[in-house]
């Protein structure tokens, strides 16, 4: 068996914010990898993520984007 620690695939793919955040940082960052989304607060990154599938993720955003109309 390989106990050996897995690679961070979020780490290698980089997280980044929306356009339309904040100029003091109050937002969350995301991170795409292998068809999974991961979400983190910006002032706490280093706490737990959120683990989402794409679909899932996608979902969320176009309701937000209904729901701004």
């Amino acid at each position: 068996m390989n106990d050996a620690p897995t690679a961070d695939p979020f780490r290698a793919t980089g997280w980044f914010k929306s356009s339309y955040s904040a100029a003091d940082n109050e937002c969350v960052e995301v991170s795409c990898a292998w068809a999974r989304v991961a979400i983190r607060d910006s002032k706490a990154f280093t706490r737990d993520r959120l683990i989402v599938s794409a679909d899932t993720f996608a979902v969320f955003i176009n309701s937000m984007k209904a729901g701004s109309r």
